[in-house]
């Protein structure tokens, strides 16, 4: 029996991030989900499938369903 995809199999994708499985909208960026995590860009070193992306990088790249998100914070103190 064939059961038609609904609206949110279309539209909804898994990452990995530090390990953990996370649903987004499909075609997120890494900004946006930096956004959504209330980061910002300059305060993390991010890693998408074993390769660091370069702080400043322009435009940062979409994220793809399956992909293995890294994210380090740098944080300060004395």
């Amino acid at each position: 029996m064939y059961h038609r995809p609904t609206l949110n199999h279309i539209i909804k994708m898994q990452i990995i991030l530090n390990g953990q499985q996370k649903n987004l909208d499909h075609n997120i960026t890494l900004s946006a989900l930096l956004d959504s995590l209330n980061l910002q860009p300059d305060t993390v070193v991010v890693e998408i499938n074993g390769r660091i992306i370069k702080p400043g990088q322009d435009p940062l790249p979409e994220l793809k369903d399956g992909d293995k998100v890294e994210l380090i914070r740098f944080v300060g103190g004395g």
